[in-house]
């Protein structure tokens, strides 16, 4: 009986785990999802055009990769705890500034500022933080941080449209801030810790254990020199370039080929349910097969859905576009830090994930402009999907070209 009631206890990381699922799902919420919301009531009392806003926002997001480096060294060397709960206030602050401009530079100003402190709250530091506390059940508990997070566009975009609508734009930006400031600034300041000895923790009898040989064989300057490295970093700005031309045009896209709106829009929403979807297969199928094939098997999902699109506009070609989409893009946000983790290990995961993102930022900054010059150039967007199509292919074969690297096989528990 006693043997019965003397349950093993939860590993810490998993906590942090979910910690970091229901940060990023407010983080992503207000500093992401809820800009679209305010574009057009702050064109309306400002008379900025939407390319300037739009612009501005671009501006946020390649800051967030740019600043990627330096945020890498210092989670490798310093870990999570103190960068993301200082990245939650200078957020938090930048929101509420948000909701109090009045010129273009004071928006211009926020927006960078806010890119800047996003990248110490968003994805890649908390992806860093679960590649040291996991080893085998990594690709388990960043499905656990995406799928929650899934939900953040189905949470916040309708919730800064109730309070939009409720109290004006200025109000609810001052409400978003208060709910990002409450929610990221204690939990990751009391929860986060930098490894599990920081609790005492002894590796030798918890998921960690396999840790303590979890990293590279050689230098990190070896490694950002090497042809693996480049070959990985190119097949995944290939295929994220891909992705954000298509995930941005795809309802002009639909508009563009007869779809009414207020479908299109309905199709859009569809797909980070689809997202959610691909979440939830991907853990399962992550502990049977390798990270590189799980990669190849995405980006082979992505060339197949793109070129359903070329095929015409049917609602069952929309449908099955949309499924096999979502589920594509669900699960490359996983793939990637997964792939990196698994063959370099957690030591210097931080500085080698973050000299990706750089690429993969440019690329998803870069390809939605492209998108629109071609649709304006040729009047449709077949060379675009059709390119597209052709670049997630050619991440595949980069992919497949990679030399294989076994994958340990999964302790006995978790």
């Amino acid at each position: 009986m006693k043997r019965f009631l003397r349950r093993k206890p939860i590993y810490y990381g998993w906590y942090i785990a979910l910690v970091l699922a229901i940060t990023e799902t407010v983080s992503y919420g207000v500093l992401f999802y809820a800009f679209p919301v305010f574009i057009a009531p702050m064109e309306a009392e400002f008379g900025w055009s939407r390319g300037e806003l739009s612009g501005a926002f671009s501006l946020s997001i390649l800051i967030t990769g740019l600043v990627a480096l330096p945020v890498g060294h210092w989670l490798d060397r310093h870990g999570a705890r103190l960068l993301m709960t200082v990245g939650a206030i200078g957020a938090t602050v930048m929101v509420l500034f948000w909701s109090q401009v009045n010129t273009f530079p004071e928006f211009i100003a926020v927006m960078a500022l806010m890119g800047f402190f996003g990248a110490a709250v968003l994805y890649e530091p908390a992806f860093a933080v679960i590649a040291t506390w996991f080893a085998h059940s990594r690709g388990t508990a960043m499905a656990v941080v995406t799928f929650i997070a899934g939900f953040s566009s189905t949470v916040f975009t309708p919730l800064s449209h109730a309070l939009l609508e409720a109290y004006g734009w200025r109000q609810a930006i001052l409400i978003l801030a208060i709910v990002l400031g409450v929610i990221t600034i204690p939990l990751h300041a009391l929860v986060l810790r930098r490894k599990p000895a920081d609790l005492g923790i002894e590796s030798a009898s918890q998921e960690n254990a396999a840790q303590e040989n979890d990293g590279p064989t050689t230098s990190l300057r070896a490694v950002l020199r090497s042809r693996y490295f480049w070959l990985l970093t190119l097949a995944f700005s290939l295929s994220t370039l891909s992705i954000s031309a298509v995930r941005i045009h795809f309802i002009p896209l639909l508009i563009s080929v007869n779809i009414q709106p207020g479908s299109a829009a309905l199709a859009s929403g569809a797909i980070g349910v689809m997202q959610v979807v691909g979440r939830m297969i991907f853990a399962p199928a992550e502990r049977r097969f390798s990270s590189r094939t799980m990669a190849i098997g995405v980006f082979a999902l992505l060339t197949v859905s793109m070129t359903i699109l070329l095929l015409g506009s049917a609602p069952w070609l929309i449908v099955l576009f949309v499924a096999l989409f979502g589920m594509a893009i669900g699960t490359h946000t996983l793939t990637r830090p997964l792939m990196v983790a698994d063959t370099y290990g957690s030591v210097f995961y931080g500085r080698i994930s973050s000299s990706m993102v750089i690429f993969l930022t440019l690329a998803g900054t870069m390809s939605p402009f492209a998108a629109g010059v071609i649709f304006d150039l040729f009047g449709s967007y077949n060379l675009m999907l059709a390119l597209a199509a052709g670049f997630s292919l050619v991440s595949v074969v980069l992919i497949w070209l990679l030399p294989r690297r076994g994958k340990s096989p999964p302790p006995a528990s978790y």
